[in-house]
């Protein structure tokens, strides 16, 4: 029992700095991203929260989310997994970059649906072995679904 709860705490670890670290390298990718003239001329959503929000929203999500992948590892550490995972962190990354440095809102939405639907896909297909904790990815879940309808808003109204 020891050793599985010291596994755990590992995992934990391993993936808040992941996530953080892929919130870090999003956030360097973007340039000046929200703040850039482009995104401030843009014609945005009213439901577009302040930009607090964001870092709120997304420190929530990402330690959620440490834990919830802690308890999937914990019992499902395989290849498929950690392909999964990787896909999961290259596609949050690369969205920033795609969105605020390259301006390219269509492919940046290809990008957030593709991502938004790898989450849905954790919740109700991988999630079987850890049950209950697959109710941490919610607020991801919620979040992608906001940030998918604000940058669909933008492509159609830009």
């Amino acid at each position: 029992m020891h050793l599985a709860i010291k596994r755990s705490y590992q995992l934990l670890v391993l993936f808040l700095l992941i996530n953080f670290g892929g919130l870090a390298l999003g956030s360097f990718l973007m340039n000046s991203g929200p703040t850039s003239d482009w995104y401030m001329g843009l014609n945005k959503a009213p439901w577009t929260p302040p930009g607090w929000v964001f870092g709120a929203a997304w420190t929530t999500i990402m330690i959620c989310f440490s834990i919830y992948l802690s308890k999937l590892f914990l019992v499902d550490d395989t290849k498929n997994q950690r392909l999964i995972y990787g896909g999961q962190v290259f596609l949050n990354v690369i969205w920033n970059y795609i969105f605020f440095n390259q301006h390219q809102v269509l492919l940046a939405l290809i990008v957030i649906v593709l991502l938004t639907s790898l989450i849905f896909i954790y919740f109700f297909k991988l999630s079987y072995k850890v049950q209950m904790a697959k109710y941490l990815l919610v607020p991801y879940m919620i979040w992608l679904c906001i940030a998918t309808s604000l940058n669909l808003y933008v492509l159609i109204h830009n």
